[in-house]
C-alpha cells in the first residue's frame, strides 16, 4: 500500500494513512492523459462561431453588368466570395464539439494523473483545512508554510466557509469538492492539497 504522511495546517505530521496502490501506484499513460484534458477542454468550447455564407451578405442580387462585350471578366453577384464583403466560404458555423468519452477512460486518466502527481511528491494531505479566520493574507501564510507553490489545487470534503473566502481571491488557487475533482485541473496544478476525507473520497470513486 502506498503511504502518506497526514500534516495539519501547521505543517507538523500529525499521523501517517495507507492509499490505494491501484489509484496511486498506476502506471503512467501519457496518452490517456492527453485524451482526458482534450475531452475536457473540449466540452468547455462554446461552439459559438459562425460566419456568413454569400446568401447571409447583404447586397443585390442583381447581375452587376452584361455577360459578353465589356472586356471585364463575368460576374454574377456583388456577394460573391470572391469580391470584398462577399460571403465566406467554408467559414465556421454554430456547433457542438461536446463528445462521449468512456467513463473507465477517464477514471484511468485521473489515476495515472493522481500517481504521477503522488511520485512527484506534489500531493500532500491535510488533518482537516478548517480556517479560524476569513482572511487571504493569513491562508497565504498557511500555504507558504506548507511549501505549496506555484498552482495549487485545494480538494476539501464539505463546505467550508472561511476556506472559500481565503482562496477565491488568490489567482493561482482553486478549491473545489471531492466529487468535482477532474483531470485538466490536476494536470494543471503544481501543488495538490488533500484533506483526510476528500482524499478517501477520491480513492473510492477511483476504486470501482
Amino acid at each position: 500500500m502506498a503511504e502518506i504522511e497526514v500534516k495539519n495546517l501547521s505543517n507538523e505530521v500529525v499521523g501517517k494513512m495507507e492509499l490505494s496502490d491501484a489509484v496511486f501506484k498506476a502506471e503512467f499513460n501519457e496518452a490517456l492523459i492527453w485524451e482526458a484534458v482534450k475531452h475536457y477542454n473540449d466540452s468547455l468550447r462554446a461552439g459559438t462561431a459562425s460566419t456568413k455564407v454569400r446568401g447571409s451578405v447583404r447586397g443585390s442580387g442583381k447581375k452587376l453588368w452584361r455577360q459578353k462585350g465589356t472586356g471585364r471578366a463575368r460576374v454574377g453577384s456583388i456577394r460573391s466570395p470572391l469580391w470584398r464583403h462577399g460571403g465566406t466560404v467554408h467559414g465556421p458555423q454554430p456547433r457542438s464539439y461536446t463528445y462521449s468519452f468512456p467513463r473507465r477512460k477517464l477514471q484511468g486518466a485521473l489515476r495515472s494523473a493522481l500517481s504521477a502527481k503522488f511520485s512527484e511528491n506534489a500531493l500532500a494531505v491535510i488533518e482537516a483545512l478548517q480556517l479560524e479566520t476569513a482572511k487571504t493574507r493569513d491562508f497565504q501564510k498557511i500555504l507558504a508554510g506548507l511549501g505549496a507553490t506555484g498552482k495549487v489545487l485545494i480538494v476539501n470534503a464539505g463546505e467550508n466557509k472561511n476556506l472559500s473566502l481565503s482562496s477565491r481571491n488568490l489567482p493561482k488557487v482553486k478549491l473545489v469538492s471531492g466529487s468535482a475533482v477532474n483531470i485538466f485541473d490536476v494536470v494543471n496544478s503544481n501543488t495538490l492539497l488533500f484533506s483526510r476525507d476528500s482524499i478517501l473520497q477520491v480513492q473510492e470513486v477511483l476504486s470501482r
